[in-house]
């Protein structure tokens, strides 16, 4: 993960004490605050820089404040069987509608083997690994995925009509870290090109094109026509065929109908956040999928297989120049232990915006060393 010049290092307990403080803050309740703050502080220890404290104030703390998203989660279990359930979230907290919701599925597949639960109107939920390894802490492979704000065009198209749409999977190993796949659909995540804005970059050619297929790479522009609707990101694998863009559209679409036709929930341009021209909730529809591994085999066995797949794939024959292969889950293990003893870095735009709430929120006990940042 490449880190801004000038970016900040704050230790994760002082940083995780700030995000709890501010959706206390903002009406969000003690316990609720808590579960939020984790699934933050939990994306930066794991170097998922584009949903943690980077977000805390444009998808959380502005849209609270906007009446679009509800401090207080109302958790309405709306259609159950042993293995199943359906549930509305409205509009309440997206990590802790998740959270419950995937701590459901464990508990029913602890039972039955497998389990899934499905929820509609909910709202941005964090990095979808941590609630796929609430499974996998529990012993069991966990899959969870979220639909999103229109982001993405369709192959051969130009209107971005799906979320950038992560499919998630986290699966128990015999290693130090578990197997961590947590990747958007979409050749990239709109939060990375939150990031570049903010650090004043461009994006790589190829991530996004505008209304006539042609590639835009002004991260702020596009940042704007995402939302007017006059540039979309490109399905994993790139534009067109040649290089199987239409696998990335093929799987985003799967996560778009994973996420609203079993709860009845909203899709495509319904999650725009926009009404007749007033901002309204997302209602955005998630899933969680939990299969507990010892109702297929002993979980000794299970994570000694996995732990093996994965060291032969890491020990297999390399490309000239390159030293090491990786498997999913341990970048993000690696990045935990190089920030651990450091914390979180804090970039020039996401300062601005913790001075911003500590001010608004009165928060004066944080005392951060960036206290002299221009507020803009």
């Amino acid at each position: 993960m490449k880190i801004e010049k000038g970016a900040v290092w704050i230790k994760f307990d002082i940083m995780e004490s700030f995000i709890r403080d501010v959706f206390m803050g903002i009406g969000v309740p003690k316990k609720d605050a808590a579960i939020c703050a984790k699934v933050l502080i939990d994306a930066d220890k794991l170097g998922f820089d584009s949903h943690g404290i980077s977000r805390l104030k444009t998808i959380y703390y502005d849209r609270i404040k906007q009446g679009i998203q509800f401090p207080k989660t109302k958790f309405e279990i709306i259609k159950e069987t042993a293995a199943t359930a359906v549930i509305d979230g409205h509009n309440g907290m997206g990590h802790v509608i998740a959270q419950r919701a995937m701590q459901l599925a464990i508990k029913k597949a602890k039972k039955y083997g497998i389990a899934m639960t499905v929820v509609r109107n909910s709202t941005h939920y964090g990095i979808a690994g941590y609630h796929a390894l609430l499974a996998e802490k529990a012993g069991m492979i966990g899959i969870s995925g979220t639909n999103a704000r229109p982001s993405v065009a369709p192959t051969f198209g130009t209107e971005n009509m799906l979320g950038t749409n992560p499919m998630t999977f986290a699966i128990p190993t015999d290693e130090k870290f578990p197997f961590l796949l947590d990747c958007a659909t979409s050749i990239t995540q709109r939060g990375k090109i939150e990031i570049s804005a903010k650090m004043g970059g461009t994006c790589p050619k190829g991530w996004v094109i505008d209304s006539k297929g042609k590639s835009e790479t002004d991260s702020k522009k596009i940042l704007s026509n995402l939302i007017n609707g006059s540039a979309a990101l490109v399905p994993l694998g790139g534009v067109g065929e040649d290089l199987s863009g239409y696998k990335g559209y093929g799987y985003c679409t799967v996560v778009e109908i994973l996420s609203a036709a079993l709860q009845q929930g909203s899709y495509l341009k319904m999650l725009t956040g926009n009404k007749n021209g007033k901002k309204v909730p997302y209602h955005l529809g998630h899933f969680f999928i939990a299969i507990n591994v010892s109702a297929f085999t002993n979980i000794k066995f299970f994570k000694k297989i996995t732990g093996n797949i994965l060291r032969q794939l890491r020990n297999s024959k390399k490309m000239p120049g390159q030293k090491r292969i990786y498997t999913a889950g341990e970048k993000e293990y690696l990045t935990w232990l190089e920030r651990k003893n450091k914390g979180v870095p804090v970039n020039k735009g996401a300062q601005k915006e913790v001075l911003i709430m500590q001010k608004e929120l009165g928060l004066k006990k944080y005392k951060f060393p960036f206290k002299d940042a221009e507020i803009v």
